[in-house]
């Protein structure tokens, strides 16, 4: 429990460190606010005025104070480009990036636990260089140019799907996720690579293990062996990787949506940059980072809860 505690301390000063550079960031890069809202209409006087009020000629502590007790609250302010609460933006375009995520990961699952556990039993040699070679294929190659080539193939070639043509949740649901399919796929190839491999390796160093052999003089089944005993020690460091890659899954989703057009956070976040509409960009950053450290937060609680030997520690 002191561990736990311990864990969840360091969590809450790593938000807080994050949201004040991220705030920080954005004070800092060039490319002012107002003279983006004005365009050709900007002069010194009208710029002084906007930024007054937009509250940008108060100081930066008072203003990141101000905003970190109003993002506590779940108050994100006010966009500067839209004119609208940012809170009302994320959650037009929150639900968007996490079915994504959540397609994904569950792509990423049901395809590479089956194939890792069946390449880490396979005694050919022939299917062992294949998985490596694939595996290194796949874990080299981004995401997004995945979604390229879908879009491509897919899309211009086969005509399975029409490029941008996406169809929002409210209007079909079979629609919305048979456009998102190709998009999730995208974004789970590599991690099914690394899952696979990870799980290959994982189970084929367990296979050498003595107390394997002392399952088999008992009389087990070689399934028998491999579900009571290999896989429990195998899928230990499996568990936790796949924990993380929900964290990456979610960022990759910034540059998949430009590729397939998706209305997501990516896009919106992308956008606003551009715009320099600061405060949905630091709304974004930080529920990005936050969602990054408390998944990498329980993927540590998992690796400590699976493996008995931290528990000991």
């Amino acid at each position: 429990m002191k561990q736990i505690v311990k864990k969840l301390i360091s969590l809450i000063i790593t938000l807080l460190l994050v949201s004040l550079l991220a705030f920080l960031a954005f004070q800092i890069i060039p490319g002012d606010p107002t003279t983006k809202l004005l365009g050709t209409n900007a002069t010194p006087e009208k710029a002084a005025e906007l930024r007054s009020e937009l509250g940008l000629d108060r100081p930066v502590l008072v203003r990141y104070l101000e905003w970190l007790g109003g993002f506590v609250r779940g108050e994100f302010g006010t966009s500067y480009t839209y004119r609208r609460d940012v809170g009302e933006l994320l959650a037009d375009k929150l639900p968007v990036t996490a079915l994504l995520t959540v397609m994904s990961f569950i792509l990423t699952v049901i395809i590479s636990i089956p194939l890792g556990i069946w390449t880490g039993r396979t005694r050919s040699k022939a299917a062992d260089h294949i998985s490596v070679i694939l595996d290194q294929i796949l874990m080299a190659v981004p995401p997004f140019f995945f979604g390229m080539l879908a879009c491509y193939f897919f899309g211009i070639v086969l005509k399975w799907f029409t490029p941008g043509a996406y169809v929002a949740l409210s209007e079909s649901v079979p629609g919305c996720l048979g456009y998102l399919v190709l998009p999730a796929l995208s974004l789970a190839l590599p991690r099914i690579a690394m899952t696979v491999r990870m799980l290959r390796s994982s189970i084929q160093t367990e296979l050498t293990q003595d107390y394997v052999y002392t399952a088999r003089s008992r009389g087990l089944s070689e399934w028998g062996v491999l579900r009571r005993h290999i896989l429990r020690n195998a899928m230990i460091p499996v568990v936790t990787f796949l924990a993380v890659s929900a964290a990456e899954i979610m960022t990759g989703t910034i540059i998949i949506e430009q590729v397939f057009t998706i209305p997501g956070l990516g896009r919106l976040l992308i956008s606003s940059i551009g715009n320099r509409d600061f405060p949905v960009v630091q709304a974004i950053v930080v529920i990005l980072a936050t969602w990054i450290i408390i998944v990498y937060y329980i993927a540590d609680l998992l690796n400590h809860w699976m493996d008995p030997r931290l528990r000991t520690d």
